[in-house]
């Protein structure tokens, strides 16, 4: 006879992991503000243009931003990203840019 899963153990490992990834995903986006030099910025301003870019619908302008931000990945333009495989460390790009909740 095959021994009982336990579901509820599962579940709770399944929200721990959860919660380490968004945790993960928010240190990152902290280490990628930093990285590009945006906590220079005051809040205010740096919340404002990150709203903006969230409602831009221009294909065109977000392709410009994309390339901009791998460059910067890259190590070729903007600061330069550093580290022997051109990432910030411990900083990596999130989802191809594209946004989550």
């Amino acid at each position: 006879m095959r021994k009982p899963r336990d579901f509820d153990s599962e579940l709770k490992a399944l929200a721990d992991k959860a919660k380490a990834l968004k945790e993960r995903r928010v240190r990152q986006l902290g280490e990628l503000v930093t990285a590009t030099g945006a906590d220079t910025l005051a809040a205010d301003i740096l919340a404002g243009a990150l709203l903006d870019a969230a409602t831009v619908k221009d294909s065109a302008t977000k392709e410009g931003w994309r390339k901009a931000g791998a460059a910067f990945f890259f190590g070729k333009g903007g600061k330069p990203a550093g580290g022997p495989s051109g990432q910030q460390s411990g900083t990596l790009p999130l989802d191809d840019g594209a946004a989550s909740a």
